[in-house]
């Protein structure tokens, strides 16, 4: 278990109580993307906060033939969805708490590359970036402040 102090309960290997946080990761989705889109933006939008926020990945697996494997979030990640007005409010709320978050924008759509992707990101000012997602991480009751108004996804 991680020493930082995110975690409200430890484990150990032969106990079987699960753990529990008190912080959250969430993802927030436009209603309005297509299935594909869906995939593609929560898989870029949680790399970003596995990137930048270390206490939110867990330990290496191995099977039981000792083959290892990459770590993985610790936690649940919460995806919900909601409409462009919810999640421009909730972005705004993300930015006012300070949250790790990551964004992801429609013209990130028409990009092929990393480079290309930030460049979109940076043209645009903040209050006119055009969301279709975005992911937070955080105290519980911080995280469910921002994502107020959404729906569990489906």
């Amino acid at each position: 278990m991680s020493t930082d102090t995110t975690a409200a309960t430890a484990i150990t290997a032969d106990t079987a109580e699960p753990v529990r946080f008190d912080t959250k990761i969430a993802v927030l989705l436009r209603a309005d993307l297509e299935p594909w889109q869906r995939l593609n933006v929560t898989s870029f939008l949680v790399s970003g906060l596995g990137s930048q926020v270390p206490e939110v990945i867990g330990e290496p697996y191995e099977d039981a033939d000792g083959v290892r494997y990459l770590p993985m979030f610790r936690q649940l990640v919460m995806v919900f969805e909601a409409t462009k007005e919810v999640l421009v409010a909730a972005h705004g709320r993300a930015l006012s708490r300070a949250l790790p978050r990551s964004v992801f924008t429609s013209d990130l759509f028409t990009t092929g590359n990393d480079r290309d992707n930030r460049a979109a990101v940076r043209a645009v000012a903040t209050a006119e970036l055009d969301v279709v997602g975005l992911a937070v991480y955080g105290p519980r009751n911080g995280v469910d402040k921002v994502v107020k108004g959404a729906r569990m996804h489906p």
